[in-house]
Formats: C-alpha cells, sequence, structure tokens
C-alpha cells in the first residue's frame, strides 16, 4: 500500500479519534480503539496499563536494531466549537493540537508496512499524558527494555508551509514547567494592616525580581512567564493573608531551566523570611529539552528529500515544550516538524482541527525513516 492510499484509509480513523477525545491520563476508549485498529493491520500489541505499544516484527533475522515512533493519545481540555460532522463527543474536551492526526499517521504506517519487507522490529509507541508531561517518562523506558535503537516523532506546526519538513540537531523544543508559590501570611481588619501581614508585596517581587532574572544573558533562550496571581479577594474590609502566584519556567537547555527554578524559589525563601511571611512551593507539567540526535535529525532531512518533500532548516528551537525530550535521554532520536500552513490556525485555539492534507507526508516520512535511513 502507497502513502496515498494508507492516508486515504487513515482519514476516517483520524475523524473517529477526534469524536473520541479524552483528557490526559483518561485516554481508555482512544486506547481501546486505536489498539484494535493496530491488531486488525497484523501488528502484536501489548497494553502497559493506561497506554500500550505495537510491534511490526522483523521479517527474518533483524540486521539492525529496532525502531520506534512516537504519538500521543490525549486531548485539552478546550470546548469543541467547530461545526464538524466528527466533533467531539465529550464536553468541553477536543484536538485542538494534533495527536489525532499523528495518531492516525502511525496507523497509516502500520497499513503502509504490510505488503513490505522490514529488516529490523518497528514499536508503534501510543503515549498517554502528553499534554501535561505525565506520559513520557514512564513510556520511555520500553527504549531501554527493548533495546531499540532510534526513536521518532513529528508535530504538525500550523504557521509553516504546509507539508513542508522542518527539523535541527540539537535543542528543537524547550524545557519547561509550571511552577506555584504561595505565601502565608496572617489576615487582619483593612483598617489595621499593622496587625497582619499581608504577602501582597512578596508576591509582587517575586515576580518582579524574577522575570529580571530571566531577562538576563543565558546559554540560550530562558523566559519566564506569570500566568496567575491571587492575592486576597474583592473584600475592601479584610488585610488578605494569602497570596500565591503560578509561573511557567522556559529554557533552551534543562542545566538553565533548573537554575531558573533554583533562582525563584532562593528568591522567595529570602522574601518570605524579610517579610515575616511562610512560603511552598509545587511544580506542574514538567517537560525536559527536546534534545534531537545529529545522526537522527540527518536522517529527517534525507527522508524528506526521498518523498520529494521541501526541507527547512532550522536555526532556533520552538518554545513550545514536548515531553519527547524523556525518549531523546534514553535513545538517539528526532522530532519534527510538518508545516500544516501558513495561515492554518493556531494550536490550542478553539478554531484549530488537523489539516488531513498531511498524513501522506507523515507516512511517507515515517516509512523513509523505519525501512530506508
Amino acid at each position: 500500500m502507497t502513502p496515498l492510499e494508507a492516508a486515504e484509509r487513515a482519514v476516517p480513523v483520524r475523524r473517529r479519534l477526534h469524536s473520541l477525545a479524552e483528557k490526559s491520563l483518561q485516554e481508555k476508549e482512544t486506547a481501546a480503539y486505536l489498539r484494535n485498529l493496530f491488531e486488525e493491520a497484523g501488528l502484536a500489541t501489548e497494553d502497559r496499563g493506561g497506554w500500550f505499544y505495537a510491534l511490526r516484527r522483523c521479517d527474518g533475522q533483524p540486521k539492525r536494531k529496532p525502531v520506534a515512533f512516537v504519538a500521543d493519545l490525549d486531548a485539552l481540555p478546550i470546548p469543541e466549537t467547530l461545526a464538524l460532522p466528527y466533533a467531539s463527543r465529550r464536553e468541553g474536551v477536543s484536538h485542538k493540537c494534533g495527536h489525532d492526526g499523528h495518531m492516525a499517521a502511525l496507523y497509516g504506517l502500520a497499513l503502509a508496512l504490510r505488503d513490505r519487507e522490514a529488516d529490523r522490529d518497528i514499536y508503534f509507541i501510543l503515549e498517554p499524558g502528553e499534554e501535561i508531561g505525565a506520559g513520557g517518562e514512564g513510556c520511555s523506558a520500553l527504549l531501554e527494555e527493548k533495546d531499540i535503537g532510534e526513536v521518532y516523532a513529528f508535530h504538525n506546526r500550523p504557521g509553516m508551509a504546509e507539508n513542508a519538513v522542518a527539523c535541527k540537531a540539537g535543542c528543537i523544543q524547550c524545557a519547561s514547567c509550571g511552577l506555584t508559590v504561595r505565601f502565608h501570611g496572617k489576615t487582619s481588619h483593612a483598617s489595621e494592616p499593622e496587625q497582619g501581614n499581608n504577602p501582597a508585596a512578596a508576591v509582587a517581587e517575586l515576580v518582579l525580581r524574577s522575570g529580571t532574572y530571566a531577562a538576563a544573558p543565558h546559554d540560550g533562550l530562558v523566559l519566564l512567564t506569570p500566568v496567575h496571581m491571587l492575592v486576597g479577594s474583592r473584600d475592601f474590609g479584610v488585610n488578605p493573608g494569602e497570596g500565591e502566584v503560578s509561573m511557567t519556567l522556559r529554557a533552551e537547555k534543562d542545566a538553565e531551566l533548573e537554575a531558573l527554578e533554583a533562582f525563584v524559589t532562593e528568591t522567595a525563601s529570602r522574601l518570605a523570611e524579610e517579610n515575616r511571611l511562610k512560603c511552598g512551593w509545587e511544580k506542574h507539567d514538567v517537560f525536559p529539552e527536546t534534545a534531537n540526535d545529529p545522526r537522527c535529525a540527518g536522517k529527517v532531512q534525507r527522508c524528506a528529500g526521498k518523498a520529494g518533500l521541501a526541507f527547512l532548516a532550522l536555526e532556533a528551537p520552538w518554545r513550545a515544550s514536548e515531553d519527547f525530550g524523556w525518549y531523546t535521554r534514553h535513545r538517539p532520536g528526532a522530532m519534527f516538524f510538518i508545516g500544516a500552513g501558513e495561515d492554518w490556525p493556531a494550536l490550542h485555539t478553539r478554531a484549530y482541527d488537523f489539516n488531513e492534507a498531511l498524513l501522506c507526508a507523515a507516512i511517507s516520512m515515517f516509512l523513509s525513516l523505519a525501512l530506508d535511513a
């Protein structure tokens, strides 16, 4: 089956997956539907509890180490507002990142492989919870368990020419995490602020000092984005005693992200001491740096040429985070992008839907990386 024929077969699968949209770590129906499809395509599958993998076994004696391809199962907590015949059936949840298309592309690869010989085992990893950074760390352990030699994934990218392939060696997507800092003081009547201990000044100073640190020169991009602040309420008779701030920390290098986190937490501790407050913090949505192996990134470029697809050599990483970085910590690999169209609606917006015209390009790339590179 040609990549084009496989893509045509993958379209209704993509639409069915879109309708099944499930939140991170709740992807039971999605996984069951997709696992059944892989088995019907002749692949062995194994349920790993919350996720699964499929395996296209080598024809004869393996000549190379296995290769793996990764796609994500989860959707986003964004309402479906598009009038689609395959609209999400779950209120408040929809595929606004394109994971439905990524999964369908892996299924298309399974179809395209059916009448071709493979000189190595080919693994298909279907990962849960990518949107919150909860799946990659556990799933990536399969690479060492099965002695997989290299690993690949793609992400559709609006704002880039349709079907153009983009890649680079080294960091291609930034490390990031969410950090919430809470200050605890003492509540009092607003007419007697001296009887309480209001954390507002500490919250504001933490944001200012952290922003100044992030804006200073670093080894690569460092970015801090305050996303939520809360001190008290609109009760003008109360001097609040509780305050918190949530920030997204982002960096091109894992080491720089760690340094930024250390600066924020150490500064919070100093401010708490200076203002007679107590403080604590917690992390959320942790994503490592996604660093492409130079050799694997070179394979992506060669395969794009073989498929007749335009190739864009990226100079800087995409700021958005992706937990594929857990996989490249274990084995050489590469994440690459396929353009969804320069005017295509942005990811994580209500106007977005996966561009099905990308399926043939994605399947062609995966097929070449699996068999020819």
